[in-house]
């Protein structure tokens, strides 16, 4: 397989390629070449085929020969070594809850899959070189990387974040592994961190002198995993005869890219409902066919304050850029803080559940879809557990969320990170220290 660039002003470049480079010379995102399609008689047989069977089926067209059939199922097996179950909620409504890997988020599944193949990649280069990781977070990309590239040998990672605008215990999964792991908190928005770190990849001063990736869901060895979960969904689907909707809360639009990407693949879904909050760029844009960016608006879902959201070019090129074929499988709306809370207290009052506040924005979308379409079911991906957000949650629902044992340690040690105006130069200095 093959990956072009899709500002179409570079060479197509390898699956290893992508993955190293994360972002194509000429700023653009990388996409395949084709769309292979999964084959019949595994949609057919998903209800009785291992979780780490149908991950590598879906992924092995996209890497090809270049990582070996063993070391790739190994890979794929870790990658997707926890539950993620599909919860019925309500009669029409059930949740995938993406939330049971280490870091309690749905970019666990992405950051770990890249980590080992990047690890495997640059052990077979045998660079001299360490690779820097570079990665802008809006709350869970952060401490997912951080946890799947933790004490691997030749990389270095560095994570920049808003200050004062994640969760506190987001801040903590990402600021106190240390080794290997470097936090940057930048006095701005997400948006700035973003574009930091293009400006880094398209610095061929900086580039010429430090091997820089990305983690970011820009990186197709990150994006491309994500479609696991919308086949462990459908395998736990009980309607075989009637495909769910599926309503996923968008900021930087990979996870639902993936998603579209799985069923241009042939797994069977009806609709794709892509739920924003405040931050309503791709919504204005179904409305008006108008693409027009925004500074970034806090929210109480966070992770989803994106005014620039990058991966929305790959779900224009998934569908050709023709917008009745988009309009047809996808939607998008916006959901205030006011609705999200609402949302997220009626829930858990009514039918027992406890969303996080990304969750209660997928909820609410999906709801009123559903509302419109009696005849159709469907699916919301739970994307971060509650307790990520808690002192959102509590003071909605006024019961504490219990502390997992994953993060009770976390909470209690000391946090590594260096303050930083958003000035490419102070990056680009911090960067060339680390050569």
């Amino acid at each position: 397989m093959k990956y072009f660039s899709l500002n179409q002003q570079a060479p197509a470049v390898s699956f290893q390629e992508a993955t190293i480079l994360g972002q194509a010379p000429d700023k653009g995102l990388y996409f395949p070449e084709r769309i292979p399609q999964v084959n019949k008689s595994l949609i057919d047989a998903l209800q009785t085929t291992s979780n780490e069977e149908i991950a590598f089926q879906v992924i092995h067209p996209y890497v090809g020969n270049e990582i070996p059939d063993e070391l790739l199922y190994t890979i794929v097996q870790e990658t997707v070594n926890f539950p993620i179950p599909l919860v019925p909620v309500t009669d029409q409504i059930a949740a995938l809850e993406l939330f049971h890997g280490p870091t309690l988020a749905f970019k666990d599944i992405g950051a770990r899959f890249m980590s080992r193949c990047l690890g495997y990649f640059v052990g077979q280069q045998q660079r001299k070189e360490k690779v820097v990781v570079l990665v802008a977070t809006s709350g869970d990309t952060g401490g997912a990387v951080a946890n799947g590239f933790y004490d691997v040998e030749g990389v270095e990672v560095v994570i920049l974040y808003p200050s004062g605008k994640v969760s506190s215990v987001q801040e903590q999964q990402l600021t106190t592994l240390g080794k290997n792991i470097q936090a940057l908190e930048i006095n701005g928005t997400f948006d700035d961190c973003q574009q930091l770190v293009k400006q880094a990849f398209s610095d061929q001063s900086l580039t010429d002198r430090l091997f820089l990736t990305s983690a970011n869901s820009i990186n197709v060895a990150r994006w491309l995993p994500q479609q696991f979960y919308y086949f462990f969904a459908l395998k736990q689907w009980q309607d075989q005869e009637h495909p769910p909707v599926i309503s996923v809360p968008s900021g930087n639009f990979g996870n639902i890219c993936a998603g579209l990407l799985a069923c241009k693949s042939g797994l069977p879904v009806s609709h794709f409902i892509a739920a924003c909050n405040a931050n309503d760029v791709v919504p204005r844009y179904m409305q008006t066919q108008q693409y027009e960016t925004m500074k970034a608006v806090p929210t109480i879902s966070n992770a989803m304050d994106v005014g620039n959201p990058s991966n929305f070019v790959r779900i224009l090129e998934l569908f050709h850029q023709n917008f009745p074929e988009l309009q047809q499988k996808f939607t998008s709306v916006s959901i205030s803080d006011q609705e999200t809370k609402a949302t997220l207290k009626r829930v858990y009052e009514q039918q027992h559940y406890l969303l996080d506040p990304h969750g209660a924005v997928g909820y609410l979308a999906l709801e009123r879809y559903l509302n419109e379409h009696p005849q159709e079911r469907g699916i919301v991906l739970e994307t971060a557990h509650p307790v990520k957000f808690y002192d959102v949650v509590e003071p909605v629902t006024g019961d504490p969320v219990p502390l997992p044992d994953a993060l009770s340690h976390i909470m209690k040690l000391p946090k590594l990170a260096t303050k930083m105006d958003p000035s490419y130069e102070a990056l680009r200095s911090f960067l060339l220290k680390m050569k």
